[in-house]
């Protein structure tokens, strides 16, 4: 099944439910200032209100446009008014699109289904780079110094997700959240499971593993 994932900056993407429609996932989530929480699958959109509590939404706008994650998201201004000035610098800041809010799952759903195509197009030719390891989204294939790594689609996910966040110290719980498996618990020891896999796999392809151990902390991927 395909997965769309939906930032929000309103507190709309934590009150909102996976949905499912003719064969694609719908993921809902909040974003912050700091980017994305949590994988961003499949096509990508975000919903930035005009007014935040800690910083200007066209500001956050122009921080996704310089962020890997996001870049090619398709980034939506929710505007407080129809003003002119203010559209013409929701497009200047890199919004792809505006809406006058407040939004609702309706109106957020709408959007997103009205223009997915163009946008998974787009996510299909995403290809991460990061020294060595090369992840294509469209393929969902990892590669190290060119070796295809034999991973599964847990791991393959857990790989995009750390080489998303390098020298950044992830916690157990911090790597639940961001690869979306909270809907059911599941106890922290299993990212040990998870990681052990993944480190394995780099090894078969002569890789030393760039995953480092954070004693009682967690992991971090180490980029050159």
């Amino acid at each position: 099944m395909e997965t769309v994932t939906i930032f929000l900056t309103a507190e709309l993407g934590e009150m909102l439910e996976t949905f499912e429609h003719e064969g694609t996932r719908f993921v809902f989530a909040r974003l912050g200032a700091n980017g994305p929480d949590r994988l961003a699958e499949g096509a990508v959109w975000v919903f930035i209100d005009w007014v935040l509590p800690t910083m200007a939404g066209l500001e956050l706008c122009r921080r996704l446009r310089a962020d890997p994650r996001l870049q090619d998201a398709h980034v939506t201004m929710v505007l407080e008014s129809g003003e002119a000035e203010d559209r013409r610098r929701a497009l200047q800041a890199g919004a792809d699109d505006y809406l006058i809010g407040p939004l609702d799952r309706r109106s957020v759903l709408d959007r997103v289904l009205a223009l997915r195509s163009p946008l998974e197009q787009r996510q299909m030719a995403m290809v991460l780079d990061l020294g060595p390891l090369t992840i294509d989204l469209g393929a969902l294939q990892a590669r190290w110094e060119g070796e295809p790594l034999s991973l599964r689609p847990n791991e393959f996910r857990l790989l995009r997700f750390l080489a998303e966040n390098p020298n950044r110290v992830l916690t157990r719980q911090a790597l639940i959240a961001g690869l979306g498996k909270q809907d059911s618990p599941i106890d922290e020891r299993t990212v040990d499971v998870w990681v052990g896999r993944l480190r394995r796999a780099l090894e078969a392809v002569g890789a030393e593993p760039p995953l480092r151990t954070v004693r009682s902390v967690g992991y971090v991927y180490d980029a050159a």
